[in-house]
């Protein structure tokens, strides 16, 4: 459960966006999505899969991004006048 106590000073709006804040930080609209709908264990992990799949392919992709010499074309150097 997301609590926030509100201090004196502080505003109901600014209590209720640090309110916002921490619910989707806990995840909470997250998983009440997941679990609106049945789902057999087997998707469940099918599912986990292709996302541990699609992460590393991602991380993969960025770090050969990294060690390219070509990639640095958009760092290039100013001209002088």
């Amino acid at each position: 459960m997301v609590e926030v106590q509100v201090n004196e000073k502080e505003s109901f709006e600014r209590a209720l966006r640090r309110f916002k804040k921490m619910w989707e930080r806990a995840g909470v609209l997250r998983e009440i999505r997941n679990r609106s709908f049945y789902e057999k264990p087997s998707d469940a992990k099918r599912e986990a899969k292709k996302k541990t799949v699609r992460r590393v392919k991602r991380l993969a992709r960025i770090e050969a991004l990294r060690n390219d010499p070509r990639a640095n074309r958009h760092r290039r150097k100013r001209r002088r006048k």
